[in-house]
């Protein structure tokens, strides 16, 4: 099996300085470069919403075939300020993207990205598909309110993941109980910051029990810090705004941009993302290619994805040389 290429340092990163919000401050997105700033450039797009890129991001791409750029989209990770609300939506985080693009002069890229990420390939190939040269899309998300209702109400992984979801709810007022996602983003917002930390890490558990397939329960590193507000105040930020897609459904779109070459990857027990999701896709997209990974879950570093990553960057790096 592939595993991932070696660790490797950027070349250059920067806070790319954006539009004034309406209280003077400005966001400030991180990205960086790494690999042959002369091969195929690619944008690593990560999920959540909220959660930031990581130093393994940069190794699922070959760094002597690829220009390898990475962001943190807005309020996550390096970029500025953390955790902000105000103009961050699912446009914002497009026209960040056009602007990395256009600072950097390049003319076509691959979109790679996974779960949230693969939503934000689709919807910025929707919008600018003349500046797309392939995508990978990895455990995709398409943001509807059934896709966000799987994960975050009772009837979707409720139902696999039982004990996890009544850990979840059990301390929530009953009414807020089969839909606890309004309930913990007030708790997230609020002036206690004993409360918002609490909310953070329920949801956090929650969330690392359903994203990867394992053989023994998930238990929480009792040292481990509470969950990233930040990534959980985001997070909720979209889920509860549809993504900010609802007035343009992803799925209807696909038959725009299905002149891209694209590969389609998506476990067969994603329990974050069913892989029903790809499947439509992969219907309204003929000539891509789906592969299902018959013994993988939803998260990026199972062995069994890692490969098909891996292996599918080094396939098109041999087609796009």
């Amino acid at each position: 099996m592939r595993t991932l290429y070696p660790d490797i340092e950027p070349f250059h990163s920067q806070l790319l300085l954006r539009e004034e919000m309406p209280d003077g401050r400005r966001h400030e997105v991180y990205f960086e470069q790494c690999g042959n700033p002369e091969g195929i450039p690619v944008i690593f797009l990560h999920g959540g919403p909220g959660s930031g890129c990581r130093p393994q991001h940069r190794c699922y791409f070959d760094p002597a075939q690829y220009h390898i750029i990475l962001f943190d989209q807005r309020g996550c990770g390096r970029s500025l300020p953390s955790g902000e609300l105000q103009h961050n939506t699912t446009d914002y985080l497009i026209a960040d993207m056009e602007a990395i693009r256009e600072l950097l002069k390049i003319d076509k890229w691959m979109l790679f990205g996974g779960s949230w990420g693969a939503t934000l390939a689709l919807a910025y190939a929707r919008q600018y598909s003349q500046y797309v040269s392939t995508l990978v899309l990895r455990g995709t998300f398409l943001g509807r309110q059934q896709d966000i209702d799987w994960v975050y109400s009772a009837g979707g992984a409720s139902r696999v993941f039982a004990e996890a979801w009544h850990a979840l709810v059990k301390d929530l007022p009953t009414a807020d109980q089969t839909s606890p996602l309004a309930h913990y983003y007030q708790q997230l917002t609020d002036e206690d910051e004993h409360k918002q930390r609490v909310a953070a890490d329920t949801l956090q558990n929650w969330e690392a029990t359903i994203v990867m397939l394992r053989d023994q329960h998930y238990v929480a590193e009792a040292e481990s810090s509470p969950g990233p507000l930040a990534h959980s105040r985001i997070q909720l930020h979209y889920a509860l705004n549809s993504c900010f897609l609802a007035d343009k459904p992803l799925l209807e779109s696909i038959d725009h941009i299905n002149h891209i070459p694209a590969v389609i990857i998506h476990g067969r027990y994603d329990m974050v993302c069913p892989m029903q999701q790809s499947w439509e896709v992969s219907q309204r997209w003929p000539t891509a290619r789906f592969e299902v990974l018959p013994l993988a879950g939803h998260a990026a570093s199972e062995p069994a994805i890692i490969d098909a990553l891996v292996r599918t960057t080094d396939e098109l790096a041999a087609k796009l040389a």
